[in-house]
């Protein structure tokens, strides 16, 4: 079978990552969405994953906008597509631009909360849910328990991939980082990775597995 024959292409991201997507010139059309907060559950998340993938039809390829996301994608499987995955441990190293990149940076400061446009549109962030805490709590107990959730972090770290202006959501991430005494930085963000994944530059960055094949962990570590 070659290429034209696969039919079209069909890609099922994170919220985060469709954010990004959409401005590289991704419509909606091409591709399914799906709520941030699966990440909370990994069960779930490949539950849903595996659903998505099973209803569609046709044999084109499914472009999967995750990474390995806390073994959620591992045990997937199409009858009828290639799946395609980025081989990542999660979006941060898409949004950097490499699974490289990514640990550079944790090893640069292996306590970094990471941020983009996405996350903060998407996620339940740590600001949100101690807000939430101070309604219920009062800010002393809010405090403590926020401080207690982020005891290993270090900084936070937004991410400019470029693909939007960043004025109200630099003012997001440094309230964050204001309120629970962290470091702020921003870092230069790439669309190298998200570029492959829409050119069909699928090379050892990436694990492209054929109808029948079942992912593995094993797929996600190879170098």
């Amino acid at each position: 079978m070659n290429e034209s024959d696969r039919g079209a292409r069909k890609i099922i991201a994170c919220a985060t990552v469709a954010e990004e997507l959409r401005v590289m010139g991704v419509r909606d059309g091409e591709m399914l969405e799906l709520e941030f907060g699966l990440h909370v559950y990994p069960d779930k998340l490949r539950e849903t994953l595996q659903k998505e993938i099973d209803a569609i039809p046709g044999n084109g390829d499914v472009v999967l906008g995750y990474g390995l996301c806390s073994n959620a994608a591992v045990g997937l499987v199409s009858r009828s597509h290639r799946l395609i995955i980025p081989r990542v441990d999660d979006c941060i190293a898409l949004f950097l631009g490499s699974r490289k990149e990514h640990l550079r940076s944790l090893h640069e400061e292996p306590g970094t909360y990471f941020l983009t446009k996405g996350w903060i549109k998407a996620a339940e962030l740590p600001i949100n849910e101690y807000l939430s805490m101070v309604e219920r709590y009062g800010e002393e107990r809010a405090m403590r328990v926020s401080k207690m959730m982020l005891a290993n972090y270090k900084r936070v770290v937004l991410i400019n991939t470029g693909n939007y202006r960043l004025e109200e959501f630099r003012e997001a991430a440094r309230s964050m980082a204001e309120t629970f005494d962290l470091n702020y930085e921003e870092i230069p963000g790439s669309n190298r990775m998200l570029r492959m994944m829409l050119d069909g530059e699928w090379n050892s960055e990436y694990i492209v597995v054929e109808p029948g094949e079942e992912t593995t962990l094993s797929m996600f570590l190879r170098s």
